[in-house]
């Protein structure tokens, strides 16, 4: 599956894509942002691994933010489950090459559209640390709204942490 952006693309997993993959998810700087279950090293056996996983998903959950031809990022719902199935958690990142670009606000405009148009969703939320007032701006201009802030919600690196949550719902 392909979503055509402005001068990128969201795609399916190839094998391929390991290095790349591992090249640019090495980075501490995006590692500070992301959730601890993100490797830190980010080695070549993890990102194996993690393209092992999302080699023929179904439903489609999980992109690779592709730009000229070459994995940039990775852009993906975690669907969740019992009252919330409805709902999915939006996770992302992009090589620190390509911040300030302004392609995570079209990537997460065209994730969200495809959710609501083909996965039956009704709400996609995102979590943000606090210290990372880019991904809050990414997410607004892509038109999802600030619900709330979740006080010292998030220990990272061994800081504690406020967590800002925004939301898109479907026709809205």
């Amino acid at each position: 599956m392909e979503l055509q952006g402005q001068g990128f693309k969201l795609r399916d997993w190839k094998t391929d894509d390991v290095e790349p993959l591992q090249k640019h998810a090495d980075n501490p700087n995006i590692y500070s942002y992301l959730l601890d279950r993100f490797p830190h090293p980010y080695t070549m056996e993890a990102a194996k691994s993690w393209v092992s996983m999302m080699l023929n998903q179904n439903p489609q959950v999980n992109f690779v933010i592709d730009v000229d031809g070459h994995l940039a990022g990775v852009i993906g719902l975690e669907i969740r489950e019992d009252v919330y199935r409805k709902t999915a958690l939006l996770g992302y990142w992009i090589s620190e090459t390509l911040w300030g670009k302004g392609i995570m606000p079209l990537a997460i405009k065209l994730i969200t559209t495809y959710a609501f148009e083909n996965l039956g969703l009704i709400r996609i939320q995102a979590g943000v640390l606090s210290n990372n007032p880019r991904s809050m701006r990414a997410l607004q201009k892509a038109g999802f709204t600030k619900e709330g802030v979740l006080k010292n919600n998030i220990i990272k690196n061994g800081i504690i942490l406020d967590e800002h949550i925004f939301a898109a719902l479907k026709n809205n």
